[in-house]
């Protein structure tokens, strides 16, 4: 009989090292198909889409930077009398029909990283720019800070089940806009060898991060060739107002042929209508004018369908993450956006709860599963963040990316032929031992079927209370140091980091990059 393979040989890191040598040995992997969840039917879809037309044509968006006023107006766009920039209904049609259905985010020192955003796939991303960070001892909130980044970067290049790094924190430090920028890139850069996102506040910053992305492959233009990271950016102020900077940026970095990544982000009851349908019409409108802006820039050049629906608390008129509205709008969204068949993204996970506790684990279970289901190929803001995006946790995210890999291991399905119908198995076990323990079947399936999680508890109750009786928090608090008080990786050669820092305001300083700082 084959002997019995042992779960535990190797230590976590070796699990997850073996799981991530192939695809095909894989229980989950990056990419695996949504869209078999469809909140709305196809005759929903069709209205919502034909409303959403109908305000980009009577409505139409207000303020469009003089620049962008001169390329829509010279495709058949019109200013109504008070200013609004409206979009004839056959044109915005036609740029749906001829935009990027797809594009690649490549790893930049490794392939098993490379992103492909587009179709069905779905891949989860932490994101948000919060402004604390949770000290779970104190249970208090502190601002964040570049550290903090950096730190965030190096626990999600451990995280197995979280494909790509979002900027998760603002460096609330950091006044200069440039600096800000630098070392947000550069804190990335030196934190995780998956793909990443950044913002960036300023048109005129965008050119320099690109050189510093340049510098860091080896020379001019690598970067355009071969991008590693997107460029966030909220182009809209809702209800229906282009945001001057942001949409300035957005034109850079298309001009530029880097990949915006757009973020739509009306809410419910504040700066949408309070009904949800209506929600989705206004804010359906709203991501296509910024497809339209990227496509009257550079004709085919692909962006993200960054359609964020959000939500208030009628009582309060404050954001709320964590409902099943929410949860049911961002569904619906990525319903929509494949729809259209554009690569999109969207925002699940985001808990109100200020902890760690049964109420995040919840809101952002049933939000993250929905939407991956509906086929969101970014589904963002899905780890470390609590308190209505305005904290980040590093215990949140690692308690995260178990929950990540449970909905992964949903998306993949059950594979229905010949031979995981089991008749020989279900036949060898009645007539042998009368179960399936130790089986050949169960041992062939037990590490590509099934998914094991790194910190949740399966022990016995008593043997659970033998070992101390620690709650999934205290287990993730455990993780957290573990990773980061060894994990401290060097994705950046000594010439090239004196190179860069030579040249940009990078803030982050060489000490805090090393495990002799203790800050873990």
């Amino acid at each position: 009989m084959t002997e019995r393979p042992s779960r535990r040989s190797g230590g976590r890191d070796a699990r997850i090292a073996a799981r991530q040598t192939s695809d095909s040995s894989r229980v989950v992997r990056p990419g695996l198909m949504g869209g078999q969840y469809r909140p709305l039917s196809d005759r929903d879809v069709e209205r919502i889409h034909a409303a959403a037309l109908s305000v980009l044509a009577e409505i139409g968006v207000a303020d469009a930077p003089p620049a962008l006023q001169s390329l829509a107006l010279e495709r058949g766009c019109k200013l109504d009398p008070s200013g609004r920039l409206l979009f004839p209904r056959m044109l915005v049609e036609d740029v749906i029909a001829k935009a990027a259905r797809e594009f690649w985010v490549h790893g930049r020192t490794d392939s098993r990283y490379d992103v492909h955003v587009g179709g069905q796939r779905v891949h989860f991303t932490t994101a948000g720019e919060a402004v604390t960070v949770l000290d779970l001892k104190k249970r208090r909130f502190r601002p964040s800070t570049l550290v903090d980044l950096y730190d965030f970067a190096r626990l999600v290049d451990r995280l197995e089940h979280i494909h790509q790094f979002g900027q998760t924190i603002v460096a609330t430090e950091i006044a200069d806009p440039l600096a800000h920028a630098a070392s947000i890139a550069y804190a990335c850069l030196s934190g995780t060898a998956k793909t990443f996102g950044i913002s960036i506040g300023q048109a005129e910053h965008v050119a320099p991060i690109v050189q510093l992305f340049d510098m860091a492959m080896g020379g001019e233009g690598r970067f355009v060739k071969r991008p590693f990271a997107v460029v966030g950016c909220c182009p809209i102020v809702s209800p229906l107002r282009f945001a001057e900077d942001s949409t300035a940026v957005l034109m850079e970095t298309t001009r530029l042929g880097l990949i915006g990544d757009v973020a739509i982000a009306a809410q419910a009851g504040a700066t949408a209508p309070a009904a949800l349908a209506g929600t989705l019409v206004q804010t359906v409108a709203e991501t296509l004018a910024t497809v339209m802006v990227v496509n009257l820039v550079r004709p085919g050049h692909p962006t993200t369908f960054g359609i964020w629906p959000f939500v208030s608390d009628l009582r309060t008129g404050s954001f709320t993450g964590g409902g099943g509205e929410e949860a049911i709008l961002s569904a619906a969204a990525m319903q929509i956006a494949r729809y259209y068949d554009l690569p999109a993204s969207v925002g699940a996970g985001m808990t109100d709860s200020k902890l760690p506790d049964n109420q995040a684990g919840f809101e952002k279970g049933v939000s993250v599963a929905m939407a991956a289901l509906a086929g969101g190929n970014y589904v963002c803001e899905c780890a470390g963040m609590l308190a209505s995006l305005m904290g980040c946790s590093f215990e949140a995210m690692v308690i995260d990316n178990d929950m990540l890999g449970m909905v992964q291991r949903s998306l993949r399905g059950i594979e229905v032929n010949d031979e995981t119908l089991s008749l020989d198995a279900i036949r060898q076990a009645v007539d042998g031992q009368g179960h399936f323990l130790g089986s050949d079947q169960t041992l062939e399936l037990m590490q590509t079927e099934y998914l094991y999680p790194e910190i949740a508890d399966r022990k016995s109750a008593s043997v659970w209370a033998e070992a101390g009786g620690r709650d999934v928090l205290e287990a993730a608090h455990e993780r957290v140091h573990e990773i980061l008080g060894s994990h401290y990786p060097n994705y950046l050669d000594a010439g090239t980091d004196t190179a860069i820092r030579d040249r940009f305001p990078i803030r982050l300083a060489p000490e805090d990059m090393r495990a002799a700082c203790k800050r873990w």
